[in-house]
């Protein structure tokens, strides 16, 4: 599986996901620059976390403009795997390629932490290496991380089972308690209904190296290795 990282202007986690996939999983790894418009070689695209174009206006608003986003919509329609995390997620929304919007923490405050995350559904590619209910603990930062919804898109989301990952206690509960930023259902990640396109506010890139004290991360790039 060859994967291209997304690089655009105010990109900070590219070079960590490179890490993860080409260091430590030795799956081929390409920085694509946002002006580019062809990636019809690659398997899965990743918008990495950041603060694309300095977050003017409110995260994630230019960079679906970038060349490279309408490629990116081409790899989705054709079935190929879409990852974003953070910025990537919030850009993933601006798009429309994933419903809803991530919104400014509850506090107003920029969140940097590492929490609790419950594993709800254990049975895509993305997840296939957790086991269901699995609380695992990723890194978070961002100060626009609520995710939120209308009442009916919450409800498809839910009923679809593409609900993949929630703020969670240690022990797994999801109520107010462990939810860092106010994400409507705790919500911390969802999939497209294919199951092909997910977006994490929560940083697995960063939790994906035992030298870092933790390998939680790693799973999620590993079930992708495997898929084929």
């Amino acid at each position: 599986m060859k994967v291209g990282i997304v690089v655009f202007p105010g990109s900070n986690c590219d070079r960590d996901v490179s890490y993860v996939t080409d260091n430590l999983l030795r799956m081929p790894t390409r920085m694509v620059w946002h002006q580019e418009t062809d990636i019809a070689d690659l398997d899965m695209v990743v918008l990495p976390g950041g603060f694309s174009y300095g977050d003017y206006l409110r995260c994630g608003a230019i960079a679906r403009f970038s060349p490279v986003m309408q490629a990116v919509v081409q790899h989705a329609q054709e079935g190929k795997y879409v990852l974003g995390i953070c910025n990537g997620f919030q850009i993933l929304t601006e798009m429309g390629l994933l419903p809803g919007a991530l919104i400014r923490n509850r506090d107003l405050h920029f969140i940097c932490d590492r929490v609790p995350i419950k594993v709800e559904h254990a049975n895509l590619p993305w997840t296939s290496h957790y086991s269901q209910g699995e609380v695992i603990t990723l890194p978070i930062a961002h100060g626009e991380g609520r995710y939120y919804a209308d009442s009916d898109t919450i409800k498809a989301l839910e009923d679809g089972e593409q609900v993949l990952f929630r703020y969670s206690s240690a022990n797994g509960e999801t109520d107010e308690t462990g939810n860092p930023n106010g994400s409507l259902h705790n919500i911390a990640g969802i999939c497209d209904r294919t199951g092909k396109i997910v977006g994490m506010m929560p940083h697995p890139e960063r939790a994906a190296d035992a030298q870092l004290g933790s390998t939680d991360g790693l799973k999620l790039f590993q079930g992708l290795l495997t898929s084929d």
